[in-house]
């Protein structure tokens, strides 16, 4: 689960991290309000999307009066911000972060990332702040500093220190930076992050360090012990059939192509994604119905799957182990009659009573193709959308 800049910002502000001080409005004159409550001379009006990019996409304004805080944020509020995270589409922004000015020396990137790799919590930073860390990745990978965290949550002082001097902070600069250092980790720990990303962090003319945004991934599958986290969550920056698939308890994720996915665990799903790649047609989403792929979540499956006007066709790649191939054959014949399913449908069934699974969609006279493996299945499905290669 994302949340916004504004709320990531006050859970850095609840850990003792140095944020800079504003306010939220949903309207040119909230605005006004916001940007004279708070000292000026300039202030910073930021469209509050759940993604990055903002500024070169133009969601953000640095202003100099309360008057042209509402001429930003009537340009801002209401706009759908095209970034490189948001893709085409964009996404409309609905309220505005109105905050004052920072005077910044330098800026620096820090985050505490959760490396599936290593199985631990990781500290990264770079003296490259303000810039996306996947082009200083691939520019100059020798500015970003990496360690490990321990136990779960302990990162040892000189750990920090090393990130920091790293990064060309002075050692006054670097014992303050070690304390926030390890706020961030023990917040990550806590709230069971897997991404608190702080981009940029200002060292401001003063010698602070400060917080001038901020990006916090939460696991979706700890919410439950974060109800107040949970509670943060905007269904509106979540796609609507994304929505839709969590209220039916679909694990689905939407994706740009015409291939609709239904599959029996996410393992064989991600491979089947490949696989329709490699054929050469782009799937148009991730849906894994589970091991118990009954009736009544295939027809769910259908039913999200169709609410996709981009889907063309559809591929179901079914391996049954605890579910008996028959029937979940006889669980796809019966849901594809209930949805009317008018698209072409591609079915690959291997596992337990396989050849009974593929009598039964034979005999239900409906417009399967079946197939008998993998990579054939993915080379008839991009033939009916045009894509084979």
């Amino acid at each position: 689960m994302n949340v916004h800049e504004y709320q990531a910002k006050e859970l850095l502000a609840q850990y003792g991290i140095s944020v800079p001080r504003g306010g939220l409005a949903t309207t040119p004159e909230e605005a006004r309000a916001v940007a004279e409550s708070l000292p000026g001379p300039v202030w910073v009006v930021k469209a509050q999307i759940h993604a990055g990019g903002r500024g070169k996409g133009g969601g953000v304004k640095v202003v100099k009066s309360a008057a042209e805080a509402v001429e930003a944020a009537k340009r801002i509020l209401g706009m759908t911000l095209v970034t490189h995270q948001t893709g085409p589409a964009g996404k409309l922004v609905r309220r505005v972060w109105i905050e004052q000015g920072t005077e910044i020396a330098r800026e620096l990137y820090l985050a505490v990332v959760l490396d599936r790799g290593a199985e631990r919590l990781a500290v990264m930073a770079s003296p490259a702040g303000g810039m996306d860390i996947e082009e200083v990745a691939a520019k100059t990978p020798e500015k970003i500093f990496t360690t490990h965290v321990e136990q779960g949550r302990f990162l040892w002082p000189f750990q920090a220190r090393k990130l920091l001097f790293g990064c060309g902070l002075n050692p006054k600069q670097v014992g303050a930076g070690v304390a926030l250092v390890q706020k961030l980790v023990l917040m990550a720990h806590e709230k069971d992050a897997t991404l608190v990303e702080i981009n940029p962090l200002a060292l401001t003319a003063e010698g602070n360090l400060v917080a001038l945004d901020g990006k916090i991934n939460f696991d979706d599958s700890a919410l439950k012990r974060h109800p107040e986290i949970a509670a943060l969550d905007d269904p509106e920056e979540t796609d609507a059939l994304e929505r839709q698939a969590v209220d039916m308890g679909l694990n689905y994720i939407r994706l740009s192509g015409n291939v609709g996915t239904m599959v029996n665990g996410a393992g064989l799903a991600m491979a089947t994604m490949d696989v329709i790649k490699q054929a050469g047609a782009e799937p148009a989403n991730f849906l894994d119905v589970g091991g118990g792929a009954s009736e009544e979540m295939v027809t769910k499956g259908f039913e999200v799957i169709l609410s996709d006007p981009n889907v063309k066709a559809i591929l179901i790649n079914i391996f049954g182990g605890i579910l008996r191939c028959d029937t979940l054959a006889a669980g796809v014949v019966a849901a594809a009659r209930k949805v009317n399913l008018a698209v072409p449908l591609v079915v690959r069934l291997e596992g337990t009573n396989v050849e009974e699974g593929r009598r039964i969609l034979g005999e239900s006279k409906l417009a399967f193709e079946v197939a008998g493996s993998m990579g054939e299945a993915a080379a008839k499905i991009a033939q009916v959308v045009g894509g084979a290669k």
